[in-house]
């Protein structure tokens, strides 16, 4: 058992993203993918058959079946994949595909936010827990078991995590978020690292960086531009951050992602 891949994708409505995300293709057997939809709207197409996408539906995909994401070009999709090398577990995900979409619910970022942290760890320890939290959460959905996430906290976090969504390309700091969702900075930097595992800025830092990758990728604008759109101080500062996060430098990686395209 392996979690191969795990992926955030923020506000898909780029042309070159979509057509990233449309293509259709499929995985290994023995592999299964499951897609975690937060919000926007859009069709999921598997196999022979096709779905409406709404925020809080899952689907699952066998390794072998071929599938595709198109979005709304106007309401874009965020959403999380999950890709996983589990071949002793193809009953239990041949018996999930046939449910699709499942209603998962609107309340499952935070879950899935762990599971790509962990999958994407440098321990194996921790790459395992994610492989068994998602199994966990395949079994209770088979089981028909109805699931609950605890709102208390989350719609704070919720309602802090859109606002930076929506102010990506604006230059937030912690008292502005803080404001928001009408908290004590302090207090709401604890309840965020308890949850999320990273503090408030760095999560917008990151999601900075999902958009970075986004403009790369589909859009003919120059890095200097999108440093700059993203409001970081300098062309350099930008690159070099980005490098540390996907191990790539912008010029690499819009390059390898355009031949991937066929561009």
């Amino acid at each position: 058992m392996e979690l191969l891949d795990a992926v955030f994708v923020f506000q898909m409505h780029e042309e070159q993203e979509l057509l990233w995300h449309q293509r259709v293709h499929n995985h290994e057997p023995g592999q299964f993918e499951v897609h975690y939809f937060v919000s926007g709207c859009g069709t999921f197409s598997n196999a022979q058959s096709r779905y409406t996408i709404s925020p809080g539906s899952l689907f699952v995909t066998t390794g072998g079946t071929v599938h595709a994401i198109e979005a709304d070009r106007q309401a874009g999709l965020t959403y999380y994949a999950t890709l996983i090398s589990c071949p002793e577990e193809q009953n239990l995900v041949s018996k999930l595909e046939k449910m699709n979409p499942i209603r998962l619910g609107n309340n499952w970022r935070f879950f899935f936010e762990e599971v790509r942290d962990k999958g994407l760890s440098q321990l194996r320890e921790l790459r395992i827990s994610a492989c068994y939290q998602m199994l966990g959460l395949l079994y209770n959905l088979a089981a028909g078991t109805k699931l609950e996430e605890n709102q208390g906290e989350n719609v704070h976090l919720e309602k802090a995590i859109r606002y930076m969504q929506r102010h990506v390309f604006d230059n937030l700091n912690l008292q502005m978020i803080a404001d928001h969702v009408q908290l004590d900075p302090s207090y709401f930097v604890r309840l965020f690292k308890k949850r999320m595992n990273t503090t408030p800025m760095r999560y917008y830092s990151n999601l900075q960086l999902e958009a970075a990758r986004a403009l790369l990728t589909s859009t003919t604008q120059s890095i200097k531009e999108i440093s700059e759109k993203l409001q970081f101080c300098s062309e350099f500062h930008f690159s070099k951050r980005f490098k540390q996060s996907t191990g790539s430098s912008p010029s690499s990686y819009r390059k390898t992602h355009l031949q991937l395209l066929g561009i």
